[in-house]
């Protein structure tokens, strides 16, 4: 069952104003959802045309994004990867939906504007000291994220949040898809287009630390929320590491394709 689902079952007596809502209300409300949807037939789903796509996630309580979790990705930036999973926060303000504008810097700012698509992972179930053979039954769904960042901020700064979080930085989408339709999660083929380039493709498999690990090892001794998004890491094929490189700039438009989720499309201007 794909997560947006739950949009229409205002008609049954229950509604959730937004995805976040859905999973704070548990695991029974999203059996109900599902029944209700299933239940649905094709005549009663509204047309998307002329709908615009916000953010997958709307108010998570974090973004937690994961750095260097593909070796191609770490030797390409030469940056080292040994010592445990980057971890970096994403501002509020940098998420973005899919099909929608991705203001770029001022070129006085930045004019090395990059694209890493990932794998998102939304947390399902308050998560805490989580064993990695357990950690998946606490995943609520996947969706695709573009991780886009500022790479001269990036490599002159010690932290990097702010990098990653300009406004519109983060789109997400263009759904969320239930854990239920994702057997396994290092086994998604990842693709990543600009302007009908291939630049990106290679698959989860290839993940340093897998989403179970990763999951693991963020519980230790802190909670994860229910809708926290993780964002996993992005494989090799970044721009900066083209020759020469290739960098998003106005009129740029990209898309992060994942199989069994979808693909993510952004429009830089």
């Amino acid at each position: 069952m794909r997560g947006d689902a739950f949009a229409v079952v205002g008609e049954f007596g229950t509604s959730f104003a937004t995805l976040q809502d859905l999973i704070e209300a548990g695991p029974d409300a999203l059996a109900s959802v599902r029944a209700a949807s299933d239940a649905l037939t094709e005549d009663a789903w509204a047309p998307l045309s002329g709908v615009e796509h916000d953010s997958a996630v709307i108010d998570p309580p974090i973004v937690l994004a994961v750095g260097l979790n593909y070796d191609e990705h770490a030797s390409e930036l030469s940056l080292d990867n040994d010592s445990g999973p980057v971890l970096f926060s994403l501002f509020p303000n940098s998420l973005n939906g899919h099909g929608r504008d991705v203001p770029m810097l001022p070129p006085e700012m930045s004019e090395e504007i990059d694209y890493e698509g990932e794998l998102g992972v939304i947390i399902g179930r308050a998560a805490k000291d989580v064993r990695a053979e357990d950690a998946l039954d606490y995943v609520f769904g996947y969706t695709v994220v573009n991780d886009i960042t500022a790479r001269n901020i990036q490599f002159s700064e010690p932290q990097w949040s702010r990098c990653k979080s300009f406004d519109g930085f983060t789109p997400v989408g263009p759904v969320v898809v239930t854990a239920d339709e994702i057997p396994d999660p290092q086994a998604l083929h990842l693709t990543t287009d600009v302007d009908g380039l291939r630049v990106q493709d290679s698959t989860t498999g290839y993940m340093i630390r897998t989403v179970a690990q990763l999951i693991a090892s963020l519980s230790q001794s802190l909670t994860l929320l229910p809708g926290t998004l993780i964002s996993t890491g992005s494989p090799g094929g970044a721009g900066r590491s083209r020759k020469p490189p290739l960098y998003l700039v106005p009129g740029t438009e990209v898309t992060v394709t994942i199989s069994g989720i979808g693909a993510l499309t952004s429009h830089c201007v």
